[in-house]
């Protein structure tokens, strides 16, 4: 089932989220040295991002840029850039950091602040990733919030006419289907890395609760972070969600749901145009849609994700990789990455642009998604947040602690954590 394009409501849901008119003209105190660059970045799976760099190297032949893939779990790219960044290596001219790693890095002065890029003409909740203590690490480069997959012919089949915005009505929609068909309901990424982060706290979310409150305090011990974890908990206890999900990262979770095996699945929305392939790899295409992600009471909240990219404090060709950053964060590149990938843009015009939303339909569902999402725990020292978070949740979700031992638990190593 496509999307029609709603123009106007698209508009008005991604304006809602405002625009940053603050371009400036200065210099970058990365403004020295030019010559050839390398990119360390995630391994993108549809081939267009080698073919963004492939129109750079062809414009500029003394300085080309070199493409290296970071490992696929987000915990090992931090890793290796990390210990890159620790010894000071040259290696990396330019980083693609997780939305969620700038305050590490711009704090240990791994990446340098980024002067002279237009800022206008990103989306408020991208460039917000992407700065610290009042100035920008990191340009804003893709955007994103967790999305709900969903089986279209099987809801069809079984008299469901909507996709649930409750966790209710995903568990009784997926008992209509399972009547007639064996298959796996939902499931998420619970392997035990920042998928397991996001997961975790976009149920508390869509729960109502918070990891932190307002002022970065842990703030666990609600009713509302309880009734989170225990959707996730319940669901593997009960069935809803199959034991095999303990071991999905993004990867994982979308072949799955490719294959036929699941009903229900949150990822990213560079899945879609992965499952709407009618090459022979999916077997669902054709045969499914996104909506946004359901929650306890009503629809959910989901975590707002992106990658970013930012010029390492070490490299020796700092005015190419900040050219080289204006480039592929520009609207030409982003778009064709947009047109290629299915990764969401951090870009507004291309929310409008008919040739994007024609290629990628699901983009009037990701600007709501996108309107309502919420970034994971900011903190310093997110690399042990995020562990903490993980450790609790990856032993309650196997029965090895209750949802409650968990919480309690985390509440109390997450304060030391985010002291001020």
């Amino acid at each position: 089932m496509k999307h029609r394009f709603p123009r106007r409501s698209l508009i008005g849901a991604v304006l809602a989220l405002g625009l940053c008119a603050c371009g400036s003209s200065g210099t970058s105190g990365a403004s020295a040295g030019s010559g050839p660059i390398t990119w360390a970045s995630f391994k993108e799976p549809t081939g267009t991002l080698r073919k963004v760099v492939d129109g750079w190297n062809a414009a500029h032949p003394d300085a080309k840029v070199t493409l290296v893939d970071l490992p696929e779990a987000a915990d090992a790219q931090r890793q290796q850039l990390v210990q890159n960044a620790q010894i000071k290596s040259t290696a990396f001219d330019v980083v693609t950091l997780d939305a969620v790693w700038t305050a590490e890095f711009a704090a240990n002065r791994w990446v340098e602040p980024i002067t002279g890029l237009d800022t206008s003409g990103f989306l408020t909740p991208s460039l917000r990733t992407g700065q610290y203590r009042g100035k920008l690490y990191a340009a804003p480069w893709l955007t994103g919030a967790g999305l709900l997959y969903y089986r279209t012919d099987l809801l069809k089949k079984a008299g469901v006419a909507r996709p649930p915005k409750t966790w209710q009505e995903l568990t009784d929609d997926c008992a209509k289907v399972r009547k007639s068909v064996d298959i796996g309901c939902y499931a998420g990424q619970y392997d035990k890395y920042e998928g397991l982060t996001v997961n975790v706290t976009e149920a508390i979310d869509s729960a109502g609760g918070h990891v932190l409150d307002a002022s970065g305090r842990p703030a666990l011990n609600t009713p509302e972070a309880l009734a989170g974890l225990r959707f996730l908990t319940d669901g593997l206890k009960d069935g809803l969600i199959p034991k095999a999900a303990l071991t999905y990262q993004e990867e994982n979770g979308r072949r799955a749901f490719e294959a036929g095996d699941l009903l229900f699945h949150r990822n990213w929305g560079y899945v879609y145009a992965l499952a709407g392939k009618t090459d022979g790899s999916s077997k669902v295409a054709g045969r499914f849609d996104v909506a946004p992600l359901p929650g306890r009471i009503g629809p959910g909240t989901s975590t707002l994700g992106g990658n970013n990219v930012a010029i390492s404090a070490f490299s020796k060709h700092k005015k190419t990789a900040l050219d080289f950053i204006r480039y592929v964060t520009g609207a030409d590149a982003e778009k064709i990455f947009g047109l290629g990938s299915a990764y969401p843009m951090s870009r507004l015009a291309l929310y409008s642009d008919r040739a994007v939303v024609t290629a990628q339909p699901y983009l009037p569902t990701l600007a709501t998604s996108i309107q309502n999402a919420v970034p994971r725990p900011e903190a310093v020292r997110y690399g042990d947040v995020t562990t903490a978070i993980q450790e609790a949740a990856y032993a309650a979700l196997r029965g090895q602690q209750s949802p409650e031992q968990a919480l309690s638990g985390l509440q109390a190593k997450l304060g030391p954590l985010t002291a001020h």
